[in-house]
């Protein structure tokens, strides 16, 4: 088939199964610190999707799903709320958000550019699987089913490196029939959702759902179209982008359809200049209490770096005053005194490195 990236992918879908249930826990075994850890509930004007954090207070997500400042990410039951955003200059989907409030845990990214041929491990929310499409008494495959937002994974492999020429490179994954047992491909309500591969024992951030394959049609008529997770595509027609091709019957191998995800490693250095700062402890708030009339706020530092701790009274309106600049790191705890605060209704901290 001819990619067109037309179609965003807003479920995970499985080739096993249509059970709805099925894979809505965190992965065990092998599979163990897959990604499911590290995925939060976006909530945002147009839906409920997946964002991923990659930072102490910051998150990856699909700019296509849209979002606004004071908007929540639901990370392990705790909501943190985004101020502000930064889109990749070189024009990809990938979107960074920063929230007032720290992560106490964030994804590893997949920097090798080795992706291709990998297992992966893919998350989303979205549809359950819907009925069959059959071409002359086969199956090809499955229409998307309800929209019930529930997290779900599956896995696929990385078939190849596709490269869009306005958005850059994507993963992209084909649904096969003799795929992995939690063989998945997307539909809508996946967007947005993170996609895992195992680098040295450790499963990192590799790419950011985008797309799909589609739509699809039984007469090549635009009236008919459906969207679908096809197996196999033979008998049928695809859109083209400006128009409607027939997939023919006489292919002598299946036409998998599948799914495009942005692709982490292609972007590094624009997100490594937004988060600006090196993996590891430093960044995080290691907590805050109250001291007689002063608030104590203890952070965690790097010995090389600079800090700077910010406070605000709204997180939906949020107006950052700074609290203090050019806080020393070293290596181990550091605590700041913000005055008078313990009489404050309320107040809320982030800290950043100072330029």
């Amino acid at each position: 088939m001819v990619t067109v990236l037309t179609v965003r992918s807003q479920a995970v879908l499985f080739k096993f199964t249509s059970d709805p249930s099925y894979d809505t826990t965190a992965p065990g075994g092998s599979l163990t610190n897959s990604g499911w850890q590290y995925e939060g509930e976006w909530i945002t004007s147009g839906g409920n999707f997946v964002g991923t954090p990659i930072a102490p207070t910051f998150f990856l997500a699909a700019k296509h799903v849209g979002g606004a400042p004071g908007n929540p990410l639901i990370y392990n039951g705790f909501e943190y709320h985004v101020v502000t955003n930064c889109d990749d200059p070189a024009g990809s989907d990938l979107r960074i958000w920063q929230v007032g409030e720290t992560f106490p845990s964030y994804a590893p990214l997949y920097t090798a550019s080795n992706e291709a041929g990998k297992l992966c491990v893919v998350f989303g929310r979205g549809t359950q699987r819907g009925s069959l499409v059959s071409v002359y008494g086969l199956t090809n495959g499955w229409m998307w089913g309800a929209t019930d937002a529930v997290q779900r994974w599956g896995q696929n492999n990385v078939s190849l490196i596709y490269t869009d020429a306005v958005l850059g490179d994507f993963l992209y994954c084909t649904f096969d029939a003799s795929g992995t047992s939690n063989e998945c491909d997307l539909s809508v309500g996946d967007s947005s959702g993170g996609v895992f591969i195992e680098d040295s024992g450790t499963w990192k951030l590799a790419g950011v759902n985008y797309s799909v394959d589609g739509p699809f049609s039984f007469d090549g008529s635009g009236s008919n179209q459906f969207q679908a997770a096809l197996l196999d595509a033979r008998g049928l027609y695809y859109f083209n982008g400006v128009g409607w091709t027939l997939i023919p019957t006489n292919n002598p191998t299946a036409v998998p359809a599948g799914f495009y995800s942005s692709r982490v490693s292609s972007h590094i250095n624009w997100i490594n200049s937004v988060v600006n700062f090196q993996t590891g402890p430093d960044l995080q708030i290691a907590g805050s209490q109250v001291v007689g009339a002063d608030v104590q706020i203890s952070l965690a530092t790097g010995s090389n770096r600079l800090y700077r701790v910010d406070y605000t009274t709204n997180l939906v309106n949020a107006v950052w005053t700074t609290l203090t600049n050019n806080v020393a790191g070293t290596g181990g705890v550091v605590s700041v005194i913000d005055p008078g605060a313990a009489s404050q209704p309320q107040r809320f901290y982030r800290a950043a490195i100072a330029p």
